[in-house]
């Protein structure tokens, strides 16, 4: 067997394993699934929304903190893998899902999924209604995000060596995470970063300052869940300006795919699936997509962009009630200030009254999204403990 061949079935073991630790990590890691089910569940009719750039894969676990490269955080969206111009109820329904997933995981009642959907809904509706105004984060932003935060304002280069390769040192050790490549894999990523000027449009540079780039390490990174068995590389890259001393950037390439999420009739979107990321971070998380380009090696379309210390993911144990109906209302305001800004001030008010037509603001959220939440909760569910019994079964 083949060293990338030997590399996959281990992948693919991984990822069985992840999803089978906790239903909510089951509905993370299967944004197949998700759209399978959506497609096929008796709900009721889902609204089409104006036809803008959306995650599609907005679960809890792909919002958190990003550096704009400049000293500026902000909580955006940080993994667009899926993102197609389409319709932005998905968004919310895969949030929805995500944070129910989450609250029943911590063993919440019921009646705290109900108000899950409602601050959302809310949260979503403010962010539409002046996508403009910053949200009063003493007031809405949770603990926990809030927490995330401050973690990432504090940190630099070291904490994500530490963190990400075990070592502050300019060398990727080998082992659970990190993969030997082979010589063909080495060649093309040396070839790639000794552009410079095509390295440098993912690097926290001054906008003029002249740079040369070149590889010191690569590995294949075993990272993500539903990610994972696609082409994904860590590589350190050494950069040299003017002054002599060396300073050193932390890469992650990920390879891109074709969306499984549908995009509205007769987008217009990039053909390429990298060029088609890079296009929907652009348009909904400017801190990210900013940092990022599309590239290709051995003739896969990747995503590049440099890690910086300050993105982090927003990882939530173990929710409180208030906690868990907070990060509701907080989080679909992220989500819809992305949808918001691409919006007239006309196409806005028009979706927020559909959103808002079968309740109030406050109070009742609309019946097609808590009747599509709730079917997809059981369809996920069972699809999960099926997971786990074939993985026992795989497993002994």
């Amino acid at each position: 067997m083949s060293k990338i061949a030997e590399r996959s079935k281990v992948l693919e073991n991984a990822r069985r394993l992840k999803m089978a630790r906790s239903a909510h990590a089951y509905v993370r890691g299967n944004t197949a699934k998700f759209y399978e089910w959506l497609g096929h569940a008796p709900v009721a009719q889902i609204p089409e929304g104006p036809p803008v750039w959306i995650c599609g894969d907005c679960h809890l676990g792909n919002l958190g903190p990003l550096s704009d490269g400049r000293g500026g955080i902000e909580v955006q969206i940080r993994d667009l893998d899926q993102t197609v111009i389409g319709n932005p109820a998905l968004d919310l329904i895969r949030l929805g899902l995500s944070l129910i997933s989450a609250a029943r995981g911590s063993d919440l009642p019921g009646v705290v999924s109900a108000r899950i959907i409602e601050a959302m809904i809310a949260g979503y509706a403010r962010a539409l209604g002046d996508p403009d105004a910053e949200i009063d984060t003493e007031d809405r932003e949770p603990e926990a995000v809030r927490t995330v935060r401050r973690r990432a304002l504090g940190r630099r280069w070291r904490h994500l060596a530490r963190e990400r390769i075990r070592d502050a040192e300019p060398v990727i050790p080998l082992g659970k995470r990190f993969w030997e490549i082979d010589k063909r894999e080495r060649k093309a990523l040396t070839a790639l970063f000794d552009d410079s000027a095509a390295v440098r449009k993912v690097l926290s540079l001054e906008p003029k300052a002249e740079v040369k780039t070149r590889l010191v390490d690569a590995a294949y990174w075993m990272r993500g869940c539903s990610s994972l068995g696609k082409l994904r590389y860590a590589a350190i890259v050494a950069v040299r300006g003017d002054a002599e001393r060396e300073d050193y950037a932390l890469i992650d390439l990920k390879e891109a795919v074709p969306s499984l999420a549908p995009a509205a009739r007769d987008a217009k979107m990039p053909e390429d699936s990298a060029e088609r990321v890079v296009a929907g971070a652009r348009a909904l998380s400017p801190h990210l997509g900013k940092r990022m380009i599309a590239t290709s090696i051995l003739d896969h379309a990747m995503i590049m962009r440099e890690l910086m210390p300050q993105d982090l993911k927003i990882e939530i144990a173990q929710f409180t009630r208030g906690e868990a109906v907070r990060a509701a209302g907080y989080l679909a305001w992220v989500v819809g200030h992305a949808h918001a800004r691409q919006l007239s001030a006309a196409a806005r008010a028009e979706w927020r009254r559909e959103l808002l037509d079968n309740g109030g603001e406050d109070l009742d959220a609309p019946s097609w999204l808590w009747r599509s939440i709730v079917d997809l909760a059981g369809a996920h569910e069972a699809a999960y403990l099926d997971h786990c019994r074939l993985f026992a079964l795989a497993h002994g």
